[in-house]
């Protein structure tokens, strides 16, 4: 159906006329996300056309551009208009759902991002705040469909965005969302309003600080969550099964969930580097008891599962780290992994996500420094964790044949990340091998060897040996009797027993030997002058510097010491 003739049947008024036309339009358009390429290129075509022959110039792409869907824009216009009329139930969804078709394409939302529009949008949606009422709209259908304009435009349009803030949508919703468990919403409406709190905290910091002081938002989307996994508890901290079972979360369920564990990342951001008082410690050791049964749950598939984990996994990064200990809290029972005494199935399912994520290989520093950091802080703080960790990542080590990083065992693949060319990936997977190895460099070289763990004992200025400050026990490392055997040839830069290589001066005289010498010197010499390479010395500090900012360093080093010692 020709545009021109949808825009004059709306323009004229008549309900049932655009009742007809809109669902004729909608029914053409429902899977259309952009204009037609051949319409699109006519309309430039007229404007630049237009603009040659009144103008005499080209004119500029962005006044263009406003200009280009005319008759789209006066539709849209028309529709919000005809919107604030006293229509039929379905009549609102049938325009509704034209307002969602032109709201998918960038070009068409200036109408849609002005207060009227906003406003008309969202009390049809039942979110219009105002200080003394929430406007509720009984019709599920249009509340939906207003859902979806509003996500829509709120994605695309800063404009969109600035105006629901300032119009406080997010307090109309939170209203809606505090009634799950005393109203009858369907699915739909409830993952609707989830996303759309979703893309407003996740596009504007004020809405964000927001909900979560203003509006009590992690404490309200905690028990959004609670309500949405149907748990039940045991004790404080530990989610009540029936005879051991978890069912899989349904589908319908864990998109909820998701939403909400999107929300809570959004509003916690920078929860795990600020202090928090035992009532917040109270509230985020319970947000972590719920995140751990989140873990031990499966979704309806394999990939569903695995996006779950990975928001799970996400949010659990944000938690205070002296609130991840609600991961061991649960008891030993019957089929948990124990380990210390303590049960470790959580820890063990994070391992296997952080594997699956090494062998998938695909946006490593998006998918894999999560887990990562979560794995690392988790072990820093808790000794069993640690220990547990370090038990299945750096078992004693038997194999010396090969460098530590060839082979399929997790320390191989972790060990190959750190010489990763993204500068955060490999910092992860070092900073999470160096924490197993209790930041001892001696540990760390023997797992890795010295030639990969160059780059974090440089940024740490640990190239000299040394060991970091940290909170941990001193029993010593267990070897194995291969490695014992094997360590007094085991070259400490790759990490394993070299072949041993003839000698290159074997039956050379003493002046030929000292021949290749000078000239390696002043092969060096040539190259240092051409600032091809810088030759680095390592400072008292344990820092790489350049070479004659190490030797005076040195020599400073030592005359303080004579100093102290009372010599010339």
């Amino acid at each position: 159906m020709e545009l021109r003739t949808v825009v004059a049947t709306v323009e004229s008024g008549e309900q049932d006329a655009v009742l007809k036309v809109l669902q004729i339009y909608n029914q053409e358009k429902s899977q259309c996300f952009t204009f037609d390429d051949e319409e699109r290129e006519e309309r430039k075509g007229r404007v630049l056309l237009h603009a040659t022959l009144h103008w005499g110039c080209t004119v500029k792409s962005q006044h263009a551009r406003r200009s280009l869907f005319p008759t789209t824009q006066k539709m849209a216009q028309l529709l919000i208009k005809f919107l604030e009329r006293e229509l039929q139930p379905s009549c609102q969804v049938t325009c509704l759902e034209s307002i969602r078709i032109l709201s998918r394409d960038k070009y068409c939302l200036e109408p849609f991002t002005t207060e009227e529009g906003l406003k008309t949008l969202s009390r049809h949606a039942g979110i219009d705040y105002s200080e003394e009422l929430i406007r509720e709209v009984p019709d599920l259908e249009v509340i939906l469909e207003s859902l979806k304009c509003l996500c829509n435009i709120v994605f695309s349009s800063p404009r969109a965005q600035e105006l629901t803030a300032e119009a406080r949508l997010v307090v109309g919703l939170t209203k809606r969302i505090k009634l799950y468990n005393e109203r009858s919403l369907p699915h739909e409406v409830k993952f609707f309003d989830l996303r759309l709190l979703f893309l407003l905290t996740a596009l504007r910091v004020d809405v964000r600080q927001q909900l979560a002081q203003e509006l009590r938002g992690i404490s309200l989307m905690t028990d959004t969550l609670e309500l949405t996994l149907g748990v039940k508890w045991m004790d404080p901290y530990e989610v009540a099964t029936e005879e051991g079972l978890l069912p899989p979360l349904p589908r319908q369920e864990t998109e909820r969930a998701m939403e909400i564990l999107k929300v809570l990342f959004n509003i916690t951001f920078d929860s795990s580097k600020r202090e928090v008082d035992e009532e917040d410690a109270a509230l985020y050791r319970h947000l972590g008891a719920l995140l751990r049964h989140c873990l031990m749950i499966s979704a309806d598939g394999e990939d569903r599962t695995e996006e779950f984990h990975s928001h799970t996994v996400n949010l659990l990064g944000n938690l205070p780290l002296k609130c991840l200990d609600v991961l061991l809290t649960p008891k030993v029972r019957p089929g948990s992994l124990e380990y210390m005494g303590v049960n470790m199935d959580a820890v063990n399912i994070l391992l296997d996500f952080l594997e699956r994520r090494l062998d998938r290989g695909h946006k490593l520093k998006e998918s894999l420094t999560p887990v990562l950091n979560l794995l690392t802080e988790s072990a820093r703080v808790h000794r069993q964790t640690r220990k547990f960790l370090k038990a299945k990542v750096l078992p004693p080590l038997r194999d010396v044949k090969n460098r530590p990083e060839v082979g399929n065992s997790l320390r191989n693949k972790l060990v190959r990340l750190m010489t990763h060319i993204d500068t955060d990936v490999k910092h992860c997977a070092a900073e999470f091998l160096f924490v197993l190895c209790k930041e001892s460099v001696s540990r760390f070289v023997k797992y890795t060897g010295y030639g990969n763990a160059a780059g974090l004992l440089a940024a740490r200025g640990l190239m000299a040996g040394g060991r970091e400050e940290g909170e941990y026990s001193e029993d010593e490392d267990t070897d194995t009797e291969e490695y014992k055997e094997a360590k007094p040839n085991i070259n400490p830069v790759t990490g394993r027993v070299e072949e041993k290589l003839p000698n290159p001066m074997e039956g050379m005289t003493e002046e030929q030997k000292e021949y290749e010498a000078m000239k390696l010197v002043n092969m060096f010499d040539k190259l240092s002058r051409e600032q091809v390479i810088q030759p680095m010395g390592i400072t008292p500090s344990g820092n790489l510097a350049p070479m004659e900012n190490a030797i005076r360093d040195m020599a400073d080093e030592r005359s303080s010491s004579d100093s102290d010692l009372g010599l010339d």
